[in-house]
């Protein structure tokens, strides 16, 4: 059996649906499907979770929602007349989201529910056509499929129980069509994942399914050694290991969340990236182990909006605790920690910006130095994160010094380096603005003819 996730561009429009229901028909095996709610048809376009949420915004404020109601309604309309399929669903979709708004939960769980509308359609959508071509579908709630979540609006996390309920789906017939994004609670509760976590849905599934193949169909033929919009045509990757996607994931790669692929790791469930516009390319393949290749580096991956708090204080490695307080006031200010590369007298600690507005940095400065009184406290702003990435990277000679030269020639300067602290990545800090020559340098020493 396999596990067949879409993304948001492949359900954007009827056009997109109907080549998932040709894919489907193609392998019998692909027994589950998994949907996002419809992206964007074109580049100025708004995805639906983004039109859901406007729609939320406003009327939770008891402001006039119909014009954005509309907007939605009018999508979710030009989809069903593409596809043929009946016109009643769409008033299943309204009464739905008018429920949603007039109930009496928070705001919050009301906004968690809305925001599921677009996978829910989505799903309500594919599973009807593919009966229309002549295939034996359902649509299959989150809740019926058994996808038991914790309690934690926007941020749910599967619960261990759920795995032997999705098993029990391998019994099912008919091709199960399951909107991702959600789950429930124990109590019945509708609980998003983190945004992205239509992946997380299917990664879920093919855990619990115990797939032969987890398979994620999205707009790109497979997933490069470097982002295409630095550098033109880059190299496909061929096969990748979880722990080398993980990387590449968090470092900045959006083909997948990354979170998502956890589960399907847990149970060494092959991963194949795929296009759902060329769906015979083979794409890339994601196993937990491969053979190793004298070249290890198989990605460069980054990001920018990270700030650095460097502190200094002398002897600093002599005074027990200095670093868990540190972290801890910051945990205080709910902030988490990217890296922490420190030495003898010094430490520094990245930060995604997003997390660090002007006050609670003024807040964190003023706590550091009343709590720690160190030697010098200071925030360095605008930096990019690259991650070289590759199984037995630490191990192998010579790819710390390719990096730093090929750095030098694109004259960057290194603000830090972390090598070590990951078996399969050297990272490097860097102003952002030098990102644009330092990726295109670094593709040029590790994957250039």
């Amino acid at each position: 059996m396999k596990v067949a996730k879409f993304g948001g561009s492949s359900v954007a429009n009827g056009n997109q649906i109907e080549k998932i229901g040709a894919i489907i028909k193609s392998d019998p095996e692909r027994k589950f499907v998994i949907v996002s709610a419809p992206g964007k048809r074109h580049q100025d376009d708004t995805k639906m979770t983004d039109l859901l949420i406007q729609l939320g915004n406003i009327a939770f404020q008891d402001k006039p929602y119909m014009d954005n109601l509309n907007v939605i309604m009018n999508r979710f309309s030009e989809i069903v007349e593409e596809l043929r399929i009946s016109s009643s669903i769409l008033d299943d979709i309204k009464n739905n989201i008018q429920e949603i708004i007039n109930n009496n939960e928070s705001d919050q769980m009301k906004m968690d529910a809305l925001k599921s509308i677009g996978e829910d359609s989505s799903a309500k959508l594919v599973s009807e056509y593919l009966k229309t071509i002549g295939l034996n579908a359902r649509y299959l709630n989150p809740k019926d499929a058994g996808i038991i979540v914790s309690n934690e609006p926007g941020n749910a996390q599967i619960l261990p129980e759920s795995f032997s309920e999705l098993y029990k789906l391998r019994q099912y017939e008919e091709i199960a069509v399951i909107p991702g994004f959600f789950g429930f609670t124990k109590e019945g509760k509708l609980m998003t994942f983190s945004r992205g976590g239509s992946d997380i849905t299917g990664s879920i599934v093919a855990a619990g399914i115990k797939a032969k193949l987890y398979e994620n169909f999205t707009d790109v033929d497979s997933v490069y050694t470097v982002n295409p919009s630095i550098v033109s045509n880059p190299k496909e990757i061929t096969t990748l290991t979880y722990k080398e996607m993980r990387e590449l994931s968090y470092a900045g790669f959006s083909v997948f969340h990354d979170e998502a692929l956890i589960p399907a790791f847990q149970q060494k469930i092959p991963v194949c990236i795929k296009n759902t516009n060329n769906p015979d390319a083979p794409g890339t393949m994601i196993v937990s182990e491969k053979n190793k290749s004298r070249k290890c580096v198989v990605g460069i991956a980054s990001s920018k909006g990270f700030s650095s708090l460097y502190v200094s204080k002398y002897l600093m490695n002599r005074e027990v605790g200095f670093g868990r307080k540190l972290l801890q006031i910051l945990e205080k200010e709910s902030i988490s920690f990217e890296h922490a590369p420190s030495g003898i007298d010094e430490m520094s600690v990245i930060i995604r910006n997003s997390q660090l507005s002007a006050a609670k940095e003024e807040v964190i400065v003023n706590r550091i130095k009343e709590e720690l009184h160190p030697d010098r406290i200071t925030f360095h702003r605008d930096l990019a994160m690259i991650m070289i990435v590759g199984e037995g990277i630490v191990s192998t000679l010579g790819i710390a010094q390719k990096a730093t030269t090929a750095l030098t020639d694109a004259h960057v300067n290194i603000e830090m380096i972390n090598q070590g602290s990951s078996e399969v990545s050297i990272m490097f800090g860097i102003q952002s603005e030098g990102l644009n020559r330092a990726i295109p340098s670094l593709y040029n020493a590790f994957f250039g003819s």
